[in-house]
């Protein structure tokens, strides 16, 4: 891990940093979940910054990974786009978090609905800018790189890319449940409902397609064959969550 750390570091000073600083966030923000009883539709406010701190600090840590192996690629303008982008969801989703009041979906004034619209404009851009970086690991030969590797990468992009987009389809709803009106549960920090479908869980096994699939590739498959077999099987499993959801299921239905 050690090794691993300093790799990173040499490989992407400015994105190492930038998501130290976002795990460190989202360390004071679960902390602050213990310090406050403020609520937003049934869960602790300080839940919602701490995932999104968490999510992009994995998020900065893999792409600085990955973008070091493209040729030619300007990583400086991708460095700041992630950073001040998804900076300004953090810091914005925290700050309304602190007020007891919503960030996403939250149409009340004029402000607050630019605002929103704002965080989608920045997550829109983000993904596009993924999806230009899983074009060039297309287009690029990595002859120095497993090939079970170069297409997990590939892979991982494009299910990330796809699910990302599907946040869309809460925003488009103001509503992350099918059957009810933002429902949570009481899953430690997922906050999944457990009553009807719910649109976040497709968009989170989606998303760590990222993560997950270079992963496991690398360490266990060591196969392009077994790579791609298990990736079209991932991004299944994340469709058939959505499909599970819009049918207003839950992922886990309990009494």
């Amino acid at each position: 891990m050690i090794e691993f750390i300093q790799n990173l570091k040499t490989r992407n000073e400015t994105l190492f940093y930038y998501g130290l600083l976002c795990l460190l966030l989202s360390i004071i923000f679960i902390i602050l979940t213990k310090y406050t009883n403020t609520k937003i539709y049934s869960v602790n406010a300080w839940y919602k910054p701490f995932k999104f701190a968490f999510s992009t600090f994995l998020f900065a840590w893999a792409m600085a990974w990955y973008c070091y192996y493209l040729p030619n690629f300007n990583i400086k303008i991708f460095n700041w786009s992630v950073i001040i982008l998804l900076g300004f969801e953090i810091f914005y989703i925290a700050f309304q978090a602190s007020k007891g009041q919503l960030s996403h979906y939250n149409l009340s004034t004029p402000v607050y609905a630019a605002l929103y619209s704002m965080m989608a404009l920045a997550a829109t851009l983000v993904t596009l800018y993924t999806a230009f970086v899983g074009l060039l690991f297309f287009t690029n030969s990595f002859p120095e790189l497993p090939n079970y590797y170069v297409w997990a990468i590939r892979l991982g992009i494009i299910i990330f890319v796809i699910f990302s987009f599907e946040g869309f389809a809460m925003g488009s709803r103001l509503n992350h449940s099918v059957g009810a009106l933002n429902d949570n549960s009481n899953w430690f920090i997922i906050g999944w409902s457990k009553t009807v479908g719910d649109l976040r869980v497709s968009h989170f096994i989606g998303m760590h397609a990222l993560q997950v699939l270079p992963i496991l590739s690398y360490y266990v498959l060591k196969n392009t064959k077994l790579t791609i077999g298990l990736s079209v099987i991932y991004g299944l499993l994340a469709l058939l969550t959505l499909i599970q959801a819009l049918q207003a299921k839950p992922l886990i239905k309990t009494k």
